[in-house]
């Protein structure tokens, strides 16, 4: 069967699947939507909205946490009897690439609309939105290459997953999250672009750099 098959076949899986356990997206919108409402109950007893710095630390903050606890069912949620499963049927690469593609999509459904709840609640001010959503896309794919093979090796570690996750994600997120911050922000004051390119192509560069470790890596983590 050909890659591009495989992938295909694995994306509609974890499409039915998702629907099928609609809770656990449902969780997962709930948590955003109630984590954006804590942070305008808590600006507006202060009487206005956060200043730009603390508006933009905080939508990633959310973005972050929403991306963990999305990904980390990836794994997690098949027994090791389906994993072998699949290894008879298709190629490692196709179950790590299927996995990123269909989280990559996850994340940016979720991160676009956290930003739409945060700036209804919280106010916009963004001067360069293009280059804030250019921004976010980069950030949501990011994500989702580092912590869906981060999710994998938690997932063959066995034990406490979730905890095992994060040990190993924070690490690794941290200067993804930098250059994404720095990007908002330079988004948020509407300087010139220019100023932005080289932090842009970092971050595309990095989604490259784990993708293709996650390709190369992946069908050793598969076998072991």
């Amino acid at each position: 069967m050909p890659l591009l098959r495989e992938i295909s076949t694995l994306l509609a899986k974890d499409f039915r699947l998702e629907w099928r356990q609609r809770a656990a997206l449902g969780g997962l919108l709930l948590y955003v939507g109630s984590t954006v409402f804590v942070c305008f109950l808590s600006f507006s007893l202060r009487g206005g909205t956060p200043p730009p710095p603390a508006w933009n630390a905080l939508l990633w903050v959310i973005l972050l946490f929403a991306a963990l606890n999305a990904v980390a069912k990836g794994f997690m949620q098949e027994s090791p009897g389906q994993r072998l499963y699949y290894y008879t049927l298709v190629r490692p690469q196709a179950v790590i690439l299927a996995k990123i593609i269909y989280n990559a999509l996850l994340l940016t459904a979720v991160a676009l609309l956290g930003l739409f709840l945060y700036t209804v609640f919280l106010g916009n001010p963004i001067q360069d939105p293009a280059l804030f959503v250019l921004n976010l896309l980069l950030g949501a794919v990011g994500f989702a290459t580092t912590l869906t093979l981060v999710s994998g090796i938690a997932a063959k570690a066995g034990g406490n997953g979730a905890t095992l996750m994060a040990i190993l994600g924070f690490p690794l997120m941290v200067p993804m999250l930098l250059l994404l911050i720095k990007v908002s922000k330079n988004a948020l004051d509407g300087l010139d672009r220019g100023v932005s390119q080289q932090s842009l192509l970092t971050l595309l560069a990095l989604n490259m750099i784990v993708g293709a470790a996650s390709y190369v890596l992946f069908p050793f983590l598969w076998r072991g």
